[in-house]
């Protein structure tokens, strides 16, 4: 293990944080362990070709045509995998998740990374002006935006209820050869009873820079108003 350079480290404190780094190691070892077992995955099951609406690439482009993509156009490349995150806006959900908005900033700024292997798209039940207008606030400009209000893929897929609530969810598809394409893993922020809200924490730097520091995340929540 690479030291730091600093003297006179108390005993208790080099015994603590020596018992801190296995654990660490541990959560290393645990974290790739779970990402096996979602690569090993069975194939999942045939889903509905969805479609979507979509507008230009440029989010200035005013009231460029509308057009509508379906998932199977999404998912053209065989082998290669689609990643849905589903933003919390739209229906009952009248203002846009300040939480969902926080992710997305910071899925804007590695989607180039991203797209080195896989593709990448931000579904939202709310209309597509009224999504362009919250990405154009928020400079998401490397993202494809998509809104699927009409239809019934934020439902099926467990993002929103029969009342039209919507939850933050993210769904993984792909498919084999010219295949069809298939559900490959979702998850939502609800994992059990007693873990209510941080089921895709993984999802957002955020968090793990925050729990480093003395004070952790705390009760803190995002906003839109910086």
């Amino acid at each position: 293990m690479r030291q730091t350079r600093l003297t006179a480290e108390p005993a208790e404190y080099t015994g603590a944080r020596e018992e801190l780094r296995q654990a660490e190691i541990e959560l290393m070892r645990q974290r790739e362990r779970v990402a096996a077992l979602r690569r090993e995955l069975p194939p999942g099951p045939v889903v509905e070709d969805y479609v979507f609406e979509e507008g230009p690439a440029d989010l200035d482009a005013g009231d460029a045509p509308v057009r509508t993509v379906s998932l199977g156009e999404l998912c053209d490349t065989p082998g290669r995998d689609l990643i849905v995150y589903h933003l919390m806006y739209g229906k009952r959900q009248t203002e846009p998740c300040p939480m969902c908005t926080m992710w997305i900033d910071g899925f804007n700024g590695v989607a180039r990374h991203i797209a080195r292997n896989a593709d990448l798209v931000i579904v939202a039940a709310a209309g597509l002006p009224e999504l362009r207008a919250h990405a154009r606030d928020r400079g998401w400009r490397n993202l494809r935006l998509l809104s699927a209000g009409a239809g019934t893929f934020k439902y099926d897929l467990g993002s929103e209820d029969a009342d039209g609530e919507q939850d933050s969810t993210v769904s993984v598809f792909s498919r084999d050869d010219a295949g069809p394409v298939r559900h490959v893993y979702s998850a939502h922020p609800r994992m059990a009873d007693d873990v209510a809200e941080r089921g895709i924490d993984l999802l957002s730097p955020v968090w793990h820079l925050l729990d480093l520091t003395r004070q952790g995340r705390g009760e803190w929540y995002a906003g839109l108003d910086y």
